[in-house]
């Protein structure tokens, strides 16, 4: 696979991750064994993936950097990929243990960005597998179309055509510096072209500063300080769920008017206001970063991030559940129309920019006050 530049915002999962905060996506799962013989060992399931990462490029693929730091990071080929660093077997057999303990460690970055920790033996029969990618190389919908590829939908599958991969050579240091300059230049084109033609829509122009102005005060402004949940973090991370039915949550939607969305984010409001009440702090509306996939109905195979970001306030201080439901979902609609809209060119302005900008830009909304990522999938 030909190496490729990763965009602005994929760069800027690195930059912020942290020793106490990682960037990447994790997910958990549990199977049942077959009903009739065995069911398969590691070395078995380590080879079925194998066989299958010929739909997945990029994850036999390196990150390299350009020097003096003139441009992104390139995806290459790594020549040394060997699939007993990504898929491990674990001894656990506790899913949520075994959850807690993988996404409590960063990823290395001198190989591919991802690992699969198995776990055959859970303490119930059934199979647990754990897995992690970083977020500079998927968003949470390509990591779920990952897994759509290394399952079926029937259990007879046909057989995977032989793999021929070989890694292709990368590039080398004083390769890498002058396609990086090209490829600053080109940014820079591009940001001037979609400048002009901004210029040539007045109207255009003048919604899409009334909507950049509304998302950067509201990513700014200040927000309560609610010191239970504003304190230093650890890097250790324990897994908790929570299960409702679908119809369930889809009958709330209807009865209110709003999405399956708004639902969970009401309900999430709901357990942030228990949490502070139960540790002495007065309830308050709370600040929230929440996702948007912004992702092609054509791009849905692609890796990467297809993402924005909308800001808005969680109503912790209702107590009503309806209330919440309410405020939570007319909140929401509003900026999900108006300030989700402009992702992609975003994310060619800040591509045009040096990468201390760069930098600069994607750590203001974090230094304006305590927030949550709350990981919601599109409605």
């Amino acid at each position: 696979m030909a190496s490729n530049r990763l965009s602005a915002l994929d760069v800027s999962f690195l930059d912020v991750e942290t020793a106490s905060a990682h960037m990447h996506v994790g997910w958990a799962a549990a199977f049942d064994p077959p009903e009739e013989g065995p069911a398969p060992s590691f070395e078995q399931f380590r080879d079925h993936i194998g066989r299958r990462l010929h739909r997945a490029p990029r994850y036999r693929q390196r990150l390299a950097g350009v020097p003096l730091g003139v441009a992104r990071p390139l995806w290459v080929d790594d020549e040394g990929f060997d699939i007993t660093h990504h898929v491990r077997p674990a001894d656990g057999t506790n899913l949520s243990e075994l959850a807690g303990s993988v996404l409590s460690t960063p990823l290395g970055r001198d190989r591919p960005l991802w690992e699969l920790w198995i776990a055959d033996k859970l303490d119930d029969g059934r199979i647990g597998v754990v897995g992690k990618a970083h977020h500079c190389m998927v968003d949470g919908i390509a990591a779920v179309e990952l897994g759509q590829v290394l399952l079926d939908s029937e259990p007879d599958s046909p057989p995977e055509p032989r793999d021929e991969w070989e890694p292709a050579a990368s590039p080398g240091s004083a390769r890498r510096l002058v396609d990086g300059v090209v490829d600053r230049a080109r940014d820079q084109l591009a940001l001037a072209g979609s400048a002009a033609r901004l210029a040539l829509s007045p109207a255009e122009v003048a919604s899409g500063v009334h909507r950049a102005s509304r998302a950067l005060l509201s990513s700014l402004a200040p927000a309560t300080p609610l010191d239970v949940l504003n304190g230093p973090i650890s890097p250790y991370r324990a897994l908790a769920t929570l299960g409702r039915p679908l119809d369930e949550l889809r009958a709330i939607k209807r009865a209110y008017g709003c999405t399956v969305n708004d639902v969970v984010l009401a309900a999430s409001s709901g357990g942030v206001r228990r949490h502070l009440e139960r540790h002495g702090e007065t309830p308050a509306r709370f600040k929230a970063m929440v996702p948007v996939n912004v992702r092609a109905g054509g791009a849905a195979g692609e890796l990467g991030n297809r993402i924005s970001f909308i800001f808005l306030e969680l109503p912790c201080d209702e107590a009503g559940q309806g209330k919440r439901r309410a405020g939570g979902g007319n909140d929401r609609a509003r900026p999900r129309r108006g300030r989700a809209v402009g992702a992609p060119t975003g994310d060619v302005a800040l591509g045009g920019q040096p990468p201390h900008v760069q930098r600069g830009g994607l750590e203001h909304p974090r230094a304006a006050g305590p927030d949550v990522d709350a990981r919601v999938p599109p409605a």
